[in-house]
């Protein structure tokens, strides 16, 4: 699990992997933790989470780290091991894949916007076609914190959408599933979010918005948490079986990289 902030954690996405015996281990780069090679990981799943920073500010000299994570993610990802990005992560997974990320903007002309608080996600796709919208509604609640636009590449499946942001969820290929939204969000979390963040919610809702954010969780909370418990049950699913092919795989996966190596944890 790769953390940026200590107040985003995996919430119930954790306790899901949990219970199924999942052991987490705690990385951050921006503390100077290494991250592991990926030919070393066969039964791992990576679980890259979000925080306040972009994948644009890499270059930045203070964010060379972030610049040696997407290398690592490149990696990681032409290696077709399983990963699931949220917020940053997903931003990451992208540009790690090909794609880009920019600033969302609205209206003509176009104007930033800072999407922030809950509002629904509309899945793009019927379970028929896709199995980890399995048992979703047409729309699902879900919590919003980001002022960034995901540019997906060619090979990359949209699968949710909102109504300011096209890119919410997606997915590249079987291994790799990007969410710019937040289905992993607990109660008890969104109030350090709130804290932690307090400048940015003011900016994005007003001085009220933090009253709001607690307000419409008292509403809209249970419906988040179920859709998101549905969502990442069968993301989990799907990465677990990806890590059984990995474990008793003799072969390199086409794409795979052998040239580039990464030290060992």
């Amino acid at each position: 699990m790769i953390q940026h902030v200590d107040h985003e954690g995996p919430d119930q996405l954790g306790r899901l992997a949990e219970q199924r015996g999942m052991g987490l281990r705690v990385i951050r780069p921006d503390r100077g933790d290494v991250l592991p090679s990926p030919d070393q990981c066969p039964n791992s799943i990576a679980l890259l989470l979000g925080g306040p920073m972009g994948v644009n500010e890499r270059n930045q000299k203070a964010m060379t780290w972030l610049q040696h994570e997407l290398e690592w993610l490149t990696a990681w990802h032409q290696s077709c091991q399983p990963v699931i990005g949220i917020c940053l992560g997903a931003q990451l997974l992208a540009v790690a894949a090909g794609g880009s990320v920019e600033t969302l903007q609205v209206g003509e002309p176009p104007q930033p916007l800072k999407e922030v608080g809950f509002g629904a996600i509309h899945w793009r796709v019927s379970s028929t076609d896709e199995p980890l919208v399995e048992g979703q509604a047409g729309s699902t609640m879900a919590l919003h914190w980001h002022g960034d636009r995901i540019r997906l590449p060619q090979h990359a499946t949209l699968l949710a959408s909102s109504l300011h942001c096209a890119e919410q969820v997606f997915r590249i290929g079987q291994h790799a599933i990007g969410l710019q939204c937040h289905l992993e969000i607990t109660s008890s979390n969104l109030e350090r979010w709130i804290r932690a963040d307090h400048s940015y919610v003011v900016n994005a809702l007003g001085y009220e918005g933090a009253e709001k954010l607690r307000n419409d969780w008292t509403l809209l909370g249970s419906s988040l948490q179920s859709g998101g418990e549905q969502f990442f049950t069968l993301a989990l699913n799907q990465m677990e079986s990806i890590t059984d092919g990995l474990r008793n795989r003799t072969y390199p996966l086409k794409g795979e990289i052998k040239s580039k190596s990464f030290p060992n944890m």
